[in-house]
């Protein structure tokens, strides 16, 4: 499409989308307040805002999760009221969520037309919807195997059958959450080239992401959201990720990892052939070799399910395993009674957990009391034979101050706090122990942008005070922000360490799908066949 077609088609059509005044509160919260927003036909607009921004509320209720408590909804100029998802659809409105809603033994026809099926008899509306899905594929370049069971296809092809779910229920217009969240970097450019086969043909596109990169090389325009209100609407082409950052925060953000060169001393973690078995009798970890050296930060690279949990697990004391593994040139206890999280703490490890609700936190329990699990027989933290709850509760303010914990609360519930402020709780813990290394595991999952400038901070601040790191993150804009060197993982096994200042995101890609030969071209085809047979789980959110 021209670019004259597509400006005209802005200026003379109605909004594809139109809210007037959308207002939401949960009890003394008010997710929503006063929002209106446009959205064109035949555009790609962009949503952005920090944790709680209200970005999730929004677009549930214009999908029918929620109901407004006062506004209006207009589609293609016409007043709409969307009770529930089923009003959503019927007024072409499809979404994709971050966590995608297929039922894994099922075909990839049979969740096409689960819940849209024409008619008592299955079997005429699957060869009807056979014909209607082909068809779609076709159209918009989105190639599936109907007959393939989803457990056994790549998250790439998982996702385009989510897109697919809703273009057969005639959607017109798609919300898609976090779309790039479980992919390689090769699937995340085919995803945004679909997205704008799709807006070539007139489908409204809504993008909710926290990756500026994507924001701005994919969207026509872009909100802002803050606070639960709307702070600006903007076209894409006359912004910056600058702008955008501040507008998102309220002040000035340093988007890139200020760091100077690494200077690597001794080797802190020594770790050769070590292997893990789940207790399917699966091999998770197939013979792992790797070493980090203090002053020097190692980035795990790999698609969720390839043996990055486990690494962590075994390193800090979760999980069993076989081979060796040494600290400051101690070997590690990986199959007895002392392979826990205690003994690996009295070696000197630190380690920040992948998931900080399910094995960072206790959530009913106050910021004060998570700040001391793991260290509760601190000399510091005793009195006697009883635990000091005034001096950790007075050691717990200090560290609160100095990691911009927000509220500063130290008798506040883990559960109330945000995501960010929950994972600045858990670093705090673990940083102000003086650790000689640092395990972490997906330090920014579900951050936002000022809580990520100061955790990179921190982590660089660790490094330059000659502590070893290993990072696992599935974000590779991260890895090669901070890592020195970066380590890739695919089906349980490291296809190599790069020097994060000599390679990119393309090569780091090709590996992560288990592909060395990064010279030579690849499809997208190779690329999500390699994934799909992976030893790991490449469905699985980590």
């Amino acid at each position: 499409m021209s670019t004259a077609t597509h400006t005209e088609r802005q200026e003379t059509a109605a909004p594809a989308i139109e809210l007037k005044g959308i207002s939401k509160a949960f009890g003394p919260v008010q997710a929503n307040k006063d929002i209106s927003i446009r959205v064109m036909p035949g555009t790609i607009h962009g949503i952005i805002g920090e944790n709680g921004a209200g970005k999730s509320t929004l677009m549930s209720i214009l999908y029918g999760f929620y109901k407004a408590d006062k506004g209006d909804i207009f589609i293609a100029g016409k007043k709409t009221d969307i009770p529930d998802s089923q009003a959503a659809i019927a007024a072409g409105i499809g979404m994709v969520f971050q966590h995608f809603k297929l039922v894994e033994n099922f075909t990839v026809l049979e969740n096409i037309i689960l819940g849209a099926e024409d008619g008592r008899l299955l079997k005429p509306s699957l060869a009807k919807a056979r014909k209607s899905l082909m068809k779609l594929a076709d159209d918009y370049g989105l190639k599936v195997d109907p007959d393939a069971l989803v457990q056994d296809i790549g998250v790439g092809m998982q996702q385009r059958v989510e897109i697919l779910k809703a273009l057969y229920r005639q959607a017109d217009i798609l919300i898609l959450d976090e779309p790039t969240g479980v992919l390689t970097p090769a699937e995340a450019d085919q995803l945004f080239r679909i997205l704008g086969r799709l807006r070539s043909e007139g489908k409204t596109i809504i993008l909710i992401t926290h990756k500026l990169r994507e924001i701005m090389e994919t969207t026509d325009t872009v909100s802002v959201m803050r606070r639960g209100e709307m702070t600006a609407t903007v076209k894409t082409a006359e912004t910056s990720p600058a702008e955008l950052a501040e507008l998102m925060v309220g002040r000035k953000v340093l988007l890139r990892v200020d760091k100077k060169p690494a200077a690597p001393g001794p080797v802190i973690l020594d770790v050769e052939g070590l292997r893990v078995v789940d207790d399917k009798g699966v091999e998770r970890l197939r013979g792992i070799d790797l070493q980090v050296r203090a002053g020097e930060i190692l980035g795990v690279a790999g698609v969720a399910g390839n043996g990055q949990s486990e690494l962590l697990e075994v390193l800090g004391g979760y999980q069993t395993g076989k081979g060796s593994v040494r600290v400051n040139g101690t070997a590690l206890d990986l199959t007895g009674n002392k392979s826990d999280g205690q003994s690996r703490r009295n070696h000197g490890i630190a380690h920040v957990p992948e998931d900080r609700q399910r094995e960072g936190l206790i959530m009913e329990y106050q910021a004060w009391e998570n700040t001391a699990f793991g260290y509760h027989k601190d000399p510091a933290y005793r009195s006697g034979m009883l635990m000091d709850n005034a001096a950790i509760k007075a050691d717990t303010v200090e560290k609160m101050e100095r990691f911009d914990v927000r509220p500063p609360n130290p008798k506040l519930a883990a559960k109330n706090f945000s995501g960010g402020n929950q994972q600045k709780i858990v670093l705090a813990r673990e940083i102000e122990r003086n650790p000689d290394l640092l395990l972490i595991g997906q330090p920014t999952r579900g951050v936002d942008i000022g809580a990520i400038e100061f955790i990179h901070e921190q982590i660089v601040a660790l490094r330059d005070q000659g502590k070893a790191i290993l990072l696992v993150s599935v974000e590779l804009e991260e890895i090669l922000a901070l890592s020195d060197r970066v380590a890739v993982m695919f089906d349980g096994q490291v296809m190599g360490i790069r020097d994060a200042s000599q390679t990119d995101e393309k090569e780091l890609g090709l590996l992560m799908a288990g592909i060395t030969d990064t010279d030579a071209p690849h499809s997208i085809e190779e690329i999500e066949d390699n994934l799909a047979h992976a030893g790991g789980d490449p469905h699985k959110e980590v």
